[in-house]
């Protein structure tokens, strides 16, 4: 953010914090920080421990925000208890007493989701991090903001924010602890609800500083913004100011700053703001990908396993793909991940992936015994829901759950009684679209016996897809490699809940990355492109899939969930190179019959579902030049542009 003495008071100001309810002393006061006649007591955890590089940061933020206490996080079972109780003891969390450790919170109506317009990736030349738009046009592929602006927005938030509350140090790997494929990062924030997450989600505690050493990490700063005392009383018991959040992403700081929103993608820095946006630029920097991919192992009936890694918009059924209960005999899935990959080539050639979380955020609405009884498995212990609604024999509930019976609901909104309808104002839902569960990932029925291996497990195929109920074929195989990254940068999809943005809007959302691009996507398409030319790599397969195709009475086509098991057979064959697709206009799509429709209980009209309409495809064909001129601009690599200009000509001839 620039040179001299304003890097020192700038990266001080950036830090990110959140609010809890206060601090907590489970060993007493084990140091004192003196700096600048300002006094913090340690409270849990010995600072004098912490390697210098850490040691420096902590104080540099305590500065700035100002808390009453710091407590160091280790992680351990008694911390997570006593801070699970003080959340309770404050209001932020109540028991769901039906299972085992299992909570619910309920968040200020204003912070429930993701806040696109308000992140930001700040570097000194705007065309690092989003590509100039053409002709004036309104940029989607993220949001720039000077170092200067950025500095006037950290300094206006971040100056005493912490006021009266404890900062908690919170050590985390994200992937397995001591993995050459793993990143470290330190989060400071105020909000101990951020800290029973981070211990789901990431590997946290006592081993990564001890792994870390005096190494550099990812500085993960956060706050809800909301000194002590309150102007006004917290809605919920949720601490937060909307109004001034702020998401900010500083690369040549390797930093992060969050302020103002205690919702889990703008709070948890681990998730999207570490392991996509700064992770990307990391990736791209040292050779690999961070992407916003599941990772899912098949096993064929021969006892062949393969790993497939499949990139789809938020809430478009990647956890339900990554926990699938195939329907085919004798195939078997497990889950490696539901959201993120980190991918490198290993010094054969293979691509090898982590899942670089410990636990699954997943969007709780139409997850069922039927859509994903592994996920209903999965979050009955352990777990914080959010947003979710609550049953009055101590159960959770939300829409697409069979309504308990006997029993009342209280929704998300806290209104008592509340009974199904056909409102589509999510005051009137029974819980937000897009409540969560937070949930062990180890806790999964389907976990890969690898799912935590430090060498990465090997993908030979990758899938792209979202919701797109017209035109686009259930499975189609790029032609090359180069096709293949045309396929991600071409992908569209209905708006989800996981963001701000109105459903029911087909978007475009290159590589289902579009919010979470660190750096200029122009330069992530070569990027994509450059693994062609890497010597003796085994690059591999890319399909796109559509599970959401409607009839035109408006039904789906495709029964979806286990049986789309059957698409994974057909991918696990042509990953064996088995003659079984014939060429299209798009790509390769299943030869007739070759769709595995073995014991398939509901009829599908398999002309129409892979149908490609000339009209539809023409304007698909148009849709996508305009963004690519308007959106991506002079920073469209020449490769992706010939794939445009190719399936133009070939539509052309349809």
């Amino acid at each position: 953010m620039g040179e001299g003495p304003a890097v020192e008071e700038t990266s001080t100001k950036v830090l990110k914090q959140f609010s809890g309810t206060g601090g907590i002393s489970v060993n007493g006061v084990s140091g004192i920080i003196h700096k600048n006649s300002r006094t913090f007591s340690v409270i849990h955890g010995d600072f004098n421990r912490l390697a210098p590089n850490v040691k420096k940061y902590v104080e540099d933020k305590a500065k700035v925000c100002q808390p009453e206490t710091i407590h160091i996080c280790d992680g351990s079972d008694r911390e997570n208890e006593e801070l699970l109780a003080m959340l309770q003891k404050g209001g932020v969390i109540k028991p769901l007493k039906k299972y085992k450790n299992c909570w619910l919170a309920r968040t200020d109506p204003a912070d429930v989701a993701r806040v696109e317009s308000k992140t930001i990736i700040s570097t000194p030349n705007q065309r690092d991090t989003i590509p100039t738009p053409k002709n004036g046009a309104d940029g989607q592929l993220g949001k720039w903001m000077s170092p200067s602006d950025l500095q006037k927005a950290l300094d206006e938030r971040f100056p005493g924010s912490m006021k009266g509350r404890t900062m908690y140090v919170i050590p985390f790997s994200m992937g397995p602890v001591g993995s050459p494929l793993s990143k470290i990062g330190i989060q400071l924030t105020d909000s101990a609800y951020v800290v029973a997450s981070m211990r789901i989600m990431t590997r946290m505690g006592r081993p990564v500083l001890d792994t870390l050493g005096n190494n550099d990490f990812v500085r993960c700063l956060h706050s809800i913004g909301q000194p002590l005392p309150m102007k006004k009383p917290a809605v919920n018991n949720w601490p937060c100011d909307p109004d001034r959040t702020i998401i900010a992403h500083i690369p040549e700081n390797n930093e992060i700053c969050s302020f103002g929103s205690g919702y889990g993608g703008n709070s948890l820095l681990g998730k999207k703001c570490f392991a996509l946006r700064l992770g990307g630029i990391i990736a791209r920097d040292e050779g690999w990908l961070a992407e916003h991919m599941l990772i899912l192992g098949i096993t064929n009936p021969k006892g062949e396993k393969k790993y497939i890694a499949a990139a789809f918009p938020s809430a478009c059924g990647k956890t339900n793909l990554a926990m699938m209960n195939p329907t085919l005999p004798g195939y078997k899935v497990e889950c490696v991940g539901d959201d993120i990959a980190w991918m490198r080539f290993d010094s054969e050639g293979h691509l090898r992936a982590i899942n670089p979380e410990a636990g699954f955020f997943g969007v709780a609405p139409g997850t069922s015994d039927s859509t994903n009884p592994n996920a209903m498995a999965t979050i009955q212990e352990n777990t914080i829901f959010t947003n979710v609604a609550e049953t009055s024999d101590g159960g959770f509930y939300w829409e697409g759950m069979d309504l308990p019976k006997g029993v009342r609901v209280i929704n998300w909104r806290n209104k008592e009684d509340w009974v199904p309808n056909s409102s589509k104002d999510e005051k009137d839902m029974a819980a937000h679209p897009n409540s969560r569960y937070c949930t062990p990932a180890s806790q999964c029925p389907i976990i890969d016996p690898a799912w935590e291996s430090s060498e990465g497990v090997p993908i030979e195929a990758i899938m792209f897809g979202g919701r797109r109920p017209k035109g686009v074929p259930l499975v189609y195989e790029s032609f090359n490699w180069q096709h293949g990254v045309f396929l991600g940068a071409a992908m569209r999809s209905e708006a989800t809940a996981a963001a701000e943005h109105a459903g029911k809007v087909i978007m475009h959302d290159p590589f289902a990355m579009r919010p979470f691009f660190g750096y200029n996507f122009g330069h992530y398409l070569s990027h994509w492109l450059s693994m062609e030319r890497r010597p003796n790599v085994k690059l591999p397969k890319v399909f796109h899939v559509n599970w959401f195709r409607k009839s035109s009475e408006g039904k789906f086509l495709w029964p979806g969930f286990g049986e789309n098991a059957r698409v994974l057979d057909w991918i696990f064959r042509r990953i064996n190179k088995e003659d079984c697709a014939t060429e299209s206009p798009i790509g390769f799509i299943p030869k007739p019959g070759a769709l595995n429709l073995d014991g398939l209980k509901e009829k599908v009209d398999m002309e129409e579902l892979f149908s490609l309409p000339k009209d539809f495809w023409s304007k698909e064909v148009d849709a996508v030049k305009k963004y690519f001129d308007e959106q991506v601009n002079d920073d469209l690599p020449e490769e992706v542009a010939s794939e445009l200009d190719g399936l133009k000509k070939r539509v052309s001839h349809m």
